[in-house]
C-alpha cells in the first residue's frame, strides 16, 4: 500500500496528541501510546507532556508522579531516564533487559555474571528496607550488603571515578528492584517499584510477549519504520530488532512511502494530511527522537541546525505539519521565560498564529509569563 509523508507524518502526530490533545483523564495512558517521555531534563518532559494532554501543567505531571503515581520515573528506551506508565513498567523492563548491551568497561572493570547479581540483590535488599535513598546511601548500603570490592572507585564517568557498583543500576531497574524516587531537595532518590507503586508493578513479562507489545507500540506511534529504526530508538542491537520483527509475523506489514521500503502495523489506515499544525517541542521530544529516516523528518537545513551528528533532541525544535522547520531555545528567571525562534523557512500568517498560540500554552505548561522573539538561536546542544 502507497503512503505519503505527508500522512505518515499527520498519523504520528495526531496518536501523539500532538494535532488534538487527549483529555486530562489520559494522561498516562498518552505517556504510554508515545513509548515514554524522555525526562534526564525533567522540564523537557513536562512539556513534551502538557503539549499532548489538554489543560495539563508541569504540576499535574509531578503529582501524577510523585502523589497519585499513576506515572512513573525509570530508564526506558536507550536505557535513558523516561517517564513511564507504570502498567507498562514490567514490559519494559523485560524488553530492556533483553535487548540492551551490557556497559563496555575493561575486565576489571567491569561486573561479572556473578557480582551483578550480587549488587542488584543489595540494591533490592537496600530499597525494600527503606522509603527512598539517594546514591550516596546507597553507595554504603550496597557497599555494606554486597563487599568492599562493589565501592572501588574504578568507574570511569564524568572525568572521575565513580564506585563499581553503580554500572549496574539500569540493570537493577530492569530488573524491577529499582525506579527514581521524589527528588530529596536538588538530590535525586531511587526508591522500590514494589514499594512504591505495588507488586502489579514488579509482575514478570515473558521476554518474546514484551517484545511484540514493544514493537507494536512503536509502529502504533512512529510507523512506518525498519529494524534499523527499532534499534536505533530502542538502544538495541540491528540483530536483535531484526529478529522482533521476523517473530512479529503477519502483526506487520511491508508499504511504500515515497520510494522507501518500510513496515507498519497490518491493516494501519493512512493519517489524513495536515496544514499549519505548529508545535515547539522541546530537549529530547519523543517525536523527535523516534521519528524515522531522519533525511525526511529533518529536511535539508533541519539536517544541519537541528541534528546533532544525525542524533535527534539535543536542540528543541519548531515542527510544522510533522516537519522540523526551525529550532528554537529558552532563558527562564523565576516566573519568567524569554523563548527564541530560529525558523528555516518564512512562516505564513496562519502559522505565526499559531505559533503565537503554542508559545502561549508552553507558559501554560510552565506556569510562566513567556514571551517569544523571532530570531537566530545561538546556543548549542543542550544550552
Amino acid at each position: 500500500m502507497p503512503l505519503t509523508w505527508a500522512q505518515v507524518f499527520a498519523r504520528r502526530m495526531r496518536r501523539h496528541g500532538l494535532i488534538e490533545p487527549v483529555p486530562a483523564r489520559r494522561l498516562a495512558e498518552q505517556v504510554g501510546v508515545i513509548c515514554g517521555a524522555h525526562a534526564q531534563v525533567m522540564s523537557a518532559a513536562e512539556v513534551s507532556i502538557g503539549l499532548r494532554v489538554a489543560g495539563v501543567t508541569r504540576a499535574d505531571v509531578r503529582a501524577a508522579l510523585w502523589e497519585e503515581r499513576t506515572l512513573v520515573k525509570s530508564f526506558g528506551p536507550r536505557g535513558t531516564v523516561h517517564v513511564l506508565d507504570p502498567r507498562d513498567l514490567p514490559a519494559w523492563n523485560a524488553v530492556l533487559a533483553a535487548a540492551r548491551q551490557p556497559p563496555g568497561f575493561a575486565p576489571g572493570v567491569r561486573l561479572d555474571a556473578g557480582e551483578l547479581d550480587a549488587v542488584v540483590a543489595a540494591i533490592d535488599g537496600a530499597l525494600t528496607d527503606a522509603t527512598e535513598l539517594t546514591i550516596d546511601e546507597l553507595d554504603r548500603e550496597v557497599v555494606q550488603r554486597a563487599g568492599r570490592w562493589a565501592g572501588e572507585r574504578v568507574m570511569p564517568a564524568f572525568q572521575e571515578l565513580w564506585p563499581r557498583w553503580r554500572q549496574a543500576v539500569t540493570a537493577a531497574a530492569f530488573r524491577g528492584v529499582l525506579c527514581f524516587g521524589p527528588n530529596r531537595g536538588n538530590r535525586t532518590t531511587y526508591a522500590s517499584p514494589r514499594r512504591w507503586l505495588g507488586e502489579a508493578a514488579t509482575s514478570v513479562v515473558a521476554a518474546d510477549e514484551a517484545t511484540r507489545l514493544m514493537l507494536r507500540r512503536y509502529l502504533h506511534a512512529y510507523g512506518p519504520a525498519s529494524p534499523e529504526h527499532v534499534a536505533r530508538w530502542l538502544g538495541a542491537s540491528p540483530a536483535w530488532a531484526k529478529q522482533a520483527f521476523r517473530f512479529a509475523g503477519n502483526e506487520i506489514e511491508r508499504v511504500t512511502v515515497e520510494g522507501d521500503e518500510l513496515w507498519q502495523l497490518a491493516g494501519d489506515r493512512p493519517g489524513r494530511a495536515t496544514k499549519g499544525t505548529v508545535r515547539l517541542l522541546p530537549y529530547f521530544d519523543a517525536y523527535a527522537v523516534g521519528s524515522h529516516p531522519r533525511e525526511r523528518v529533518f529536511p535539508d537545513r533541519a539536517s544541519e541546525r537541528a541534528l546533532a551528528r544525525t542524533q535527534a533532541g539535543n536542540l528543541p525544535v519548531l515542527a510544522v505539519d510533522g516537519l522540523v522547520v526551525g529550532i528554537w531555545h529558552q532563558k527562564r528567571s523565576g516566573k519568567k521565560a524569554a523563548l527564541t525562534v530560529e525558523p528555516f523557512r518564512r512562516l505564513t500568517a496562519a502559522e505565526r498564529r499559531a505559533l503565537d498560540a503554542q508559545v502561549e500554552r508552553i507558559g501554560e505548561i510552565q506556569e510562566a509569563a513567556i514571551t517569544m522573539t523571532i530570531g537566530t538561536v545561538s546556543a548549542g546542544p543542550h544550552a
